[in-house]
């Protein structure tokens, strides 16, 4: 098994994870071997790059996200063999054991700092408390300065109705402007997987000086829709877009279809495929647990040319949604009823995926910690919101296994 610090298990993180729960509950980029796909041990050219935003810098196309629980100083070297100069951290991942093997791997190899691109969260009371957020966050990893700071999770629920004002706040721009001058973050923004996320990117894009945001995207969305918008205030503004949660949906669907195979893609790296073929987004940032969803999700990088079409668009669409999608992507009416009854619905949905799909046993907690008004939906109708979701979500049986496994 993994180390919980300073290195993981070389078994742990190319094979033995594959026995373990977590992986097999996880192992959604698994495929076929590719001749194209990288050993153990052999070292790639770092990842192909985008611009973020109008004036940021050049960074990965892909992220490795922070919680991983193959996480160490070997995990993180694989991950610099395949390319991955990007790495997304948060102080509550992994209850801070993610920043700290980060740390770990930094510190024996302090000349690449310069190199990566580091992006880490935090969850404050108030603007106010970021300043010193940001001083624990650079302390924890044993670095001088962060390339993103991020709010963490910016919602209601934890923050108060006043954070829908925060990405066009007076009181922001000048914090995010005194962190930024000080020189210990490069930029600042704020990650959103809040219902009415389209609220916080609007207001972002009203406000003009948030540097980057990072929030969950997929291959559902159509032009012109209110997804579509969103990201095009975003874009128009200049400010960055990363997006996250690309292949949760897409974690049932078949690893291979005859479409995708004359592209020489799995469906997965063509999931991935789709989100880059929105030029607007930046980069996307996904959770890989072992060494075959790195390869591969590597490889799906260096694979990308060209925008998908729609055609191959609807394929992973029409897999999708035949596979029945564990969370709703954000459509208009579960964004309406969260704006009616809150975001537990959502919270619900997202911690039995965690449980199911990626093994996390704190999903309990997580559910456990929701209000009780929250996981009481008993006077809602799951059926309906069954028939009305775009994306025809199983809510009625995600209730049904969320009480089964956290009660």
């Amino acid at each position: 098994m993994m180390k919980k610090s300073g290195g993981c298990s070389r078994a742990y993180l190319l094979k033995g994870a594959l026995a373990t729960p977590v992986a097999m509950a996880s192992a959604s980029l698994a495929a076929e071997p590719s001749a194209s796909r990288a050993s153990a041990g052999e070292k790639r050219p770092p990842l192909p790059t985008r611009k973020l935003g109008r004036n940021g810098p050049d960074v990965s196309m892909l992220a490795v996200g922070g919680q991983s629980e193959a996480s160490g100083v070997g995990f993180y070297e694989r991950a610099w063999d395949l390319g991955f100069r990007y790495f997304d951290m948060a102080d509550c991942y992994r209850g801070g054991q993610s920043e700290r093997d980060l740390g770990a791997w930094l510190r024996k190899y302090p000349e690449r700092r310069g190199e990566i691109f580091i992006v880490d969260k935090d969850h404050p009371k108030r603007l106010s408390d970021l300043p010193g957020m940001l001083d624990k966050r650079l302390e924890v990893l044993g670095t001088d300065y962060l390339d993103l700071f991020l709010i963490h999770g910016i919602g209601p629920k934890e923050y108060g109705e006043q954070c829908y004002d925060w990405p066009k706040s007076r009181e922001f721009k000048q914090i995010s402007e005194k962190m930024k001058k000080s020189g210990k973050t490069k930029l600042v923004g704020f990650s959103c997987h809040d219902p009415q996320k389209g609220r916080f990117l609007h207001a972002a894009a009203e406000g003009g000086f948030v540097d980057a945001i990072l929030t969950s995207g997929g291959p559902f969305y159509k032009p012109d829709d209110d997804h579509d918008r969103m990201v095009d205030a975003v874009h128009q503004a200049g400010i960055g877009l990363i997006q996250m949660k690309l292949i949760r949906n897409a974690k049932k669907i078949p690893k291979r279809v005859p479409e995708f195979d004359a592209m020489g893609l799995t469906t997965h790296q063509a999931a991935l495929h789709a989100v880059w073929s929105d030029e607007r987004v930046t980069a996307g940032c996904v959770w890989m647990n072992n060494d075959e969803e790195m390869t591969i999700a590597a490889e799906a990088a260096r694979l990308y040319e060209k925008p998908l079409l729609s055609r191959h668009k609807q394929i992973l669409r029409d897999l999708i949604l035949a596979h029945g999608p564990a969370l709703c992507p954000g459509c208009p009416s579960c964004s309406a009823h969260a704006a009616k009854h809150g975001d537990g619905l959502s919270d619900v949905s997202r911690f039995v995926a965690y449980y199911e799909q990626d093994g996390k046993t704190d999903a309990a907690q997580l559910y456990q910690a929701l209000h009780p008004n929250e996981r009481n939906v008993d006077g809602v109708d799951l059926e309906v919101m069954r028939i009305q979701c775009d994306y025809h979500v199983d809510y009625p049986e995600i209730v049904k296994r969320a009480r089964r496994y956290f009660a």
